[in-house]
């Protein structure tokens, strides 16, 4: 999931490149959601075994209330801080 701030607007996407998606999105070139909103900021990563499943996974959460998906992400990042430098370490 990516973000622009703390509690903001929020993306849902899947890739099999999570580095490179998501530092296309930190250069504006990602998808046109998250240029226009500016959803620059990783908080929340969830790996699945393979794409079929995290595709089916992402569906469902995309129809998730947005309080639900803010409580996922504050499980596993509760200030919200960018994971990008943590899977590119």
């Amino acid at each position: 999931m990516m973000s622009n701030r703390y509690r903001g607007t929020i993306y849902i996407g899947v890739t099999s490149d999570l580095a490179g998606r998501a530092f296309a999105h930190k250069q504006g070139k990602g998808s046109e959601f998250t240029t226009r909103y500016g959803l620059t900021r990783l908080v929340y990563i969830e790996p699945h075994d393979n794409i079929a499943n995290a595709i089916a996974r992402e569906k469902t959460m995309k129809k998730w209330r947005r309080a639900w998906k803010f409580r996922l992400i504050e499980e596993q990042n509760p200030d919200w801080l960018d994971l990008f430098d943590t899977i590119n370490a």
